[in-house]
């Protein structure tokens, strides 16, 4: 079969397709045939990596693993002799992030606990979206003892147009959020029809700096210092980072808690963060508000699987307005 594999890190060139073998499900595994994959930061990240500390754990002259690709949907192709969710032929979907990764190929194979069922009527390319970015946007939304955002919340989603961020303004608003989106000049008007009240364009304004203030920031790509933040934060409220370069991160993490205390608004990295396996009720409300017309998954562009050095090359240049795809059939 093909796959997308890289052994070394730099950028999305270092990706290629290349012949591999195919997995053979053993014990509680499913072989699953692609149909969609989904690229995010996430694998962007992984590839540089970043940030760079982040070698101490996927391995530090070279990655460790070499399959690239998270989120996938598709049918099962066969299972080991423990499964006992599915059988093939089923339609399923996952995050593939606690499990080795592998979704830019023609099959992956993952325990069962990877995987859920997709909802009769949703497409394997709306399901690709989903398990990595619309979980980080529902969670960014709450703290882990269980704070979130509530109606008539002025809440700001910094990096509105790409991965996570259509999710999030989304989901915000179906909370009964007032919500103002942060991007570039071009997906001004993209972010706006997602429903978001207002938006600011980044490149002509610094939202840290126009004295508004918000209950709720949730930053999907570090770039301003948590000083900076805490003076747009109303009192009491609250700022969440998914991810970023070193300093941005590392201060998330260290300064974080101190500037929390400090200030009295709750301020950091997404640590709390539960993966799609292990968040079953997050991936249940995302189905109802997809069912419910709430959400809407929104594809920017497909990319066949022999062109995955132009997909991550153009999620990496910040090009897409929404999810971009990987298609193996």
């Amino acid at each position: 079969m093909k796959a997308a594999v890289r052994d070394r890190y730099g950028p999305p060139e270092i990706v290629r397709v290349e012949d591999v073998d195919m997995p053979v499900p053993a014990g509680d595994q499913a072989l699953v045939r692609v149909e969609a994959a989904s690229v995010n930061r996430a694998d962007l990240d992984g590839l540089g990596p970043r940030p760079a500390f982040a070698r101490l754990i996927i391995g530090i002259r070279a990655p460790r693993n070499h399959a690239v690709g998270i989120d996938v949907a598709g049918v099962v192709e066969s299972i080991g002799p423990a499964v006992t969710r599915f059988k093939p032929g089923d339609r399923v979907f996952g995050d593939m992030f606690s499990f080795g990764a592998g979704a830019f190929a023609e099959y992956t194979c993952a325990p069962e606990r990877a995987f859920q069922l997709i909802p009769d009527g949703m497409s394997f390319e709306d399901a690709a979206t989903l398990p990595h970015s619309a979980i980080l946007a529902l969670q960014s939304l709450r703290l882990r003892k269980g704070r979130t955002i509530e109606p008539g919340s002025h809440v700001l989603i910094d990096g509105a147009s790409g991965n996570v961020g259509p999710f999030a303004v989304q989901i915000a608003k179906a909370m009964g959020a007032e919500v103002t989106g942060v991007c570039r000049t071009e997906k001004v008007e993209f972010v706006r029809s997602l429903g978001a009240d207002h938006v600011i364009d980044y490149t002509a304004v610094d939202y840290t700096r126009t004295g508004e203030r918000y209950d709720w920031i949730v930053d999907t790509d570090s770039h301003h210092s948590l000083l900076a933040v805490r003076h747009a934060l109303r009192p009491g409220g609250v700022y969440v980072t998914l991810g970023g370069t070193g300093l941005p991160i590392l201060g998330a993490l260290l300064l974080g808690p101190v500037i929390s205390r400090a200030a009295g608004k709750p301020m950091g990295l997404l640590i709390w963060w539960r993966p799609f396996n292990a968040a079953p009720d997050d991936v249940g409300r995302l189905k109802d508000l997809i069912a419910a017309g709430k959400v809407r998954p929104v594809i920017d562009r497909r990319f066949p699987l022999s062109q995955i050095v132009e997909a991550l090359r153009y999620v990496d240049d910040g090009k897409p307005k929404g999810k971009v795809l990987i298609i193996t059939t």
